[in-house]
């Protein structure tokens, strides 16, 4: 399996042994060793991925890099953050998808108005399995436990990831903008119930959200 980790916050290196990872199209910066790179097209694998991408239009350029080596990934400055998955399943944002190994399963999942509330489109990605998988956010991305006795409401521009045993509905409320002036008028907030992690990043992403 291959070795993921940081070289500062902001470049991931991924140590290979003719181990395979996927990552964003484009995000390499450099490598050594001997690598091999072949393009794929993302947003879900399997039927269902290519039946939402025409459904929607929505499409996650990904390739895969496989080698012995090292292999160094970055994505416009960006923070990176590194998710150890054992057995679960993680919904990211694609855009903030930087690197799964290679085992690693994706799809999608249907978001509904939750989705088109953050401008993100109909679905999010999802990524399954047991393996490391590293995502990006605007800044540091804070990581916020939620609990049965401790729900927790999140800002659709600043939703990154999540994981763990959560339900997920989307209320009607000033977002936290408005609250400082800046919104105009009612928007959608997202609330988290149940058992599991959520990533935020502490900048927000443009969202018809905000303009509801």
């Amino acid at each position: 399996m291959a070795t993921f980790r940081l070289q500062g916050s902001r470049v991931l290196a991924v140590d290979m042994s003719g181990d395979a990872v996927k990552a964003k199209n484009g995000s390499m910066v450099a490598y050594d060793g001997q690598m091999a790179f072949k393009k794929m097209t993302g947003g879900g694998e399997g039927i269902r991925g290519v039946v939402t991408r025409r459904i929607t239009g929505e499409q996650m350029t990904v390739m895969e890099v496989k080698g012995h080596g090292t292999c160094w990934f970055a994505d416009r400055a960006t923070e990176i953050n590194l998710v150890q998955l054992r057995g679960e399943k993680l919904f990211v944002e694609s855009g903030n998808l930087l690197c799964t190994d290679g085992g690693l399963r994706t799809g999608t999942h249907f978001t509904g108005v939750r989705g088109a509330s953050q401008g993100n489109g109909l679905f999010t990605t999802t990524v399954e399995g047991s393996g490391q998988a590293a995502i990006m956010s605007d800044g540091p991305a804070v990581v916020l436990r939620v609990s049965r006795q401790y729900p927790l409401t999140v800002d659709p521009g600043a939703y990154v990831a999540h994981q763990g045993d959560l339900r997920q509905n989307l209320q009607s409320g000033v977002t936290f903008r408005t609250l400082l002036g800046e919104g105009g008028g009612e928007a959608f907030q997202i609330r988290f119930e149940g058992e599991g992690l959520v990533y935020v990043q502490p900048s927000e992403r443009n969202t018809i959200a905000g303009d509801v």
